[in-house]
């Protein structure tokens, strides 16, 4: 069956009457579909038809951009908040408790020996900054070598034009420095750079850091070249330099259960060294809180032992002590505290609960699997976490640009710590990295949050322990405990009580659940249709039935074109009228006429054949049609 008539029985078929033309069938559709409007305007006189036509196309506009509003509403997946509040058993968090004090100085002395003769001469020659203060036969001599890779320069800047540099340790003056301090006389780090070293504190390639305070300057250059030092230190030689549980943790009780130190798991943090975390989960089962309340929490006596603290490298005293969840890395330079020696710090605890959506909701992870930076803390077997992937990022742009990592960040695998010796440059490349702001947007465009996420809201106060009456034997007794001796080893200026508990039971859930939903979105659409339409689903049906039927009568007028096409082409290639069968045989029988005049056979005249041939099969003889039109011609 011809495609055309098959396309036309079967849009007779489905239109059941309304026409094969544009026209007729939006007639139709106007005149039957159930959309208020529509039919007003076919059926009115003139200007009604006109003002109906006005009025129906504006609300249909209005219609579009209302859906289009509440469509892109839908697209931004916006969150609501709710904030929920429960009653369970909950389990206790894990507790990490360190010293602010990473290491005995009486284990690293040795190590830090020059570099403190450095820091109490320049000490000296800043409280008198005046040629010749400091004392040029110092015995033995004073080894400058770190001094140059990393000097202290006083800048004088009461002309502010021409500012005076002067090294500690030159008595020759610089003018012209490239950054300007706060101050008259200030004391800044100054950082060498990568290629070539800073040969001259006056010189172009220096690159200053300046400080308001001679204490700030001081304390920044002095962790800077002790990370040098300790880098190249082996990491179980640290931990020994190192406070000992044994040491440290002088009390401990749970509830009414007693613990010791061996009930503490021990880590090597870089800011503080030994940390001991307590409920980690690691290798047992959380421990649940019995019931909320001092009496059922955990209680602590810890000994820090101020006296021997490194003098230049910890300016605070004080236990450094954190809460988080199971088998999660302890961040306590971002979010610990600080307990104050000679005290008893009650901390109470409630409980946050985080569930925010995921994508395409919100950008965060469940458990940091589709996170493109490689988490270094991993070989801890800790848990993801943004603050973990947020120093893997730095550290990882540290080894990338620098050639080596930074002493407080876990390393990748294959490469040391930056010192000195074998990385001249890298406290220049540390700080332009930890000041580069295109770097740190690199990291948090690249980390993500946890979706699930538990935080600890700490309610402390603090008093006097112990008082004055009961300090000896308090004394007496937690030193006779840890040394076995009757003379008193421990003092107030070491010695502090933790109380940690939960003050209820009650917890808050902060949950996000979508804002717009897709029962949202089709009831918002509806309403918009039918309040400026009048119209339902079914019309919106109608309207894809009216769709369907302009494709029909489309593909018929694209099929019609296409033959009109056809036959134009074919027509010009023969121009003239095709001739009849009649004409054919007079032609041919003409031709034969001409051959036997001339004497010459015609060209398809058959011969008679040979005697004794049998004669031809006249039945297997078929005749071939003749086409006249050529091969590319329609037999219609």
């Amino acid at each position: 069956m011809n495609l055309k008539k098959y396309l036309v029985r079967a849009l007779h078929r489905l239109q059941k009457g309304p026409g094969y033309t544009y026209k007729e069938l939006l007639v139709w559709y106007c005149d039957n579909t159930n959309t208020h409007g529509p039919k007003r305007i076919i059926k009115e006189g003139p200007k009604k038809k006109l003002i109906w036509f006005f009025l129906t196309l504006l609300f249909a506009s209005l219609v579009f951009w209302q859906w289009g509003i509440l469509i892109n509403t839908y697209l931004s997946y916006n969150v609501t908040s709710s904030l929920s509040i429960g009653f369970k058993t909950m389990k206790f968090p894990a507790v990490t408790v360190c010293n602010a004090n990473p290491f005995k100085y009486s284990e690293v002395k040795h190590l830090l020996k020059e570099l403190d003769r450095l820091i109490e001469a320049a000490l000296e020659r800043i409280l008198q900054p005046t040629p010749g203060n400091v004392s040029e036969n110092v015995s033995p001599p004073l080894d400058l070598e770190l001094w140059n890779q990393i000097p202290l320069v006083l800048i004088d800047e009461h002309d502010k034009d021409n500012p005076i540099i002067l090294d500690i340790f030159e008595t020759n003056q610089t003018a012209g420095a490239n950054e300007t301090a706060t101050g008259n006389e200030t004391i800044v780090s100054n950082l060498p750079a990568l290629c070539p070293q800073c040969s001259h504190p006056g010189s172009d390639n220096c690159t200053y850091r300046n400080f308001t305070s001679a204490a700030q300057a001081v304390t920044e250059w002095y962790i800077l070249q002790s990370t040098s030092i300790l880098s190249k230190v082996p990491l179980q030689e640290r931990i020994r330099m190192g406070y000992q549980a044994e040491d440290m943790i002088l009390a401990c009780l749970y509830g009414a259960e007693p613990c010791n130190y061996k009930n503490f798991t021990q880590i090597y943090h870089p800011d503080h060294g030994n940390c001991y975390i307590f409920n980690w989960g690691m290798d047992e089962e959380a421990l649940n809180s019995s019931n909320p309340g001092a009496e059922f929490g955990l209680k602590l006596i810890l000994d820090i032992s101020q006296q021997d603290y490194i003098p230049y490298l910890s300016s605070a005293a004080g236990a450094r002590l954190m809460l988080h969840q199971q088998k999660s890395f302890p961040f306590l330079k971002d979010q610990g505290i600080y307990a104050m020696p000679g005290t008893e710090t009650s901390i109470g605890v409630l409980v946050d609960e985080l569930e925010r959506m995921g994508y395409p909701y919100s950008d965060c992870t469940m458990n940091g699997s589709d996170v493109p930076v490689k988490n270094l803390y991993s070989q801890y077997n800790t848990t993801y976490s943004i603050q973990a992937c947020l120093r893997s990022c730095f550290q990882n742009h540290m080894v990338e640009i620098c050639g080596c990592g930074h002493y407080m960040f876990p390393l990748p695998e294959g490469v040391n710590y930056c010192n000195n010796e074998d990385n001249p440059g890298w406290a220049y490349c540390y700080s332009l990295l930890r000041s580069s702001i295109k770097q740190r947007q690199i990291c948090i465009d690249s980390c993500k949050e946890t979706c699930n996420d538990t935080q600890y809201k700490m309610t402390i106060s603090m008093a006097d322990w112990p008082s004055e009456a009961s300090e000896d034997w308090i004394f007496h007794i937690l030193s006779y405990e840890r040394d076995m001796s009757t003379n008193v080893t421990l003092d107030r200026n070491g010695i502090i009580k933790l109380n940690i508990y939960f003050q209820e039971y009650n917890y808050r859930t902060i949950s996000e659940s979508a804002a717009t939903t897709i029962v949202w979105l089709l009831s918002s659409l509806g309403g918009q249709f039918g309040f400026w339409m009048g119209g339902s689903v079914l019309c919106l049906i109608e309207f894809g039935e009216i769709i369907i039927d302009s494709l029909w009568i489309t593909i018929i007028n694209v099929i019609g074109w296409c033959k009109g096409l056809k036959q134009k082409r074919a027509r010009a290639r023969y121009p003239d009228v095709p001739p009849t069968v009649s004409e054919l045989v007079e032609a041919h029988t003409n031709l034969g006429f001409q051959h036997e005049a001339t004497g010459a056979l015609p060209r398809d005249e058959v011969l008679p054949p040979e005697p004794g041939t049998p004669p031809p099969n006249y039945d297997s003889l078929r005749v071939q049609p003749l086409n006249v039109l050529g091969p590319d011609s329609d037999a219609e």
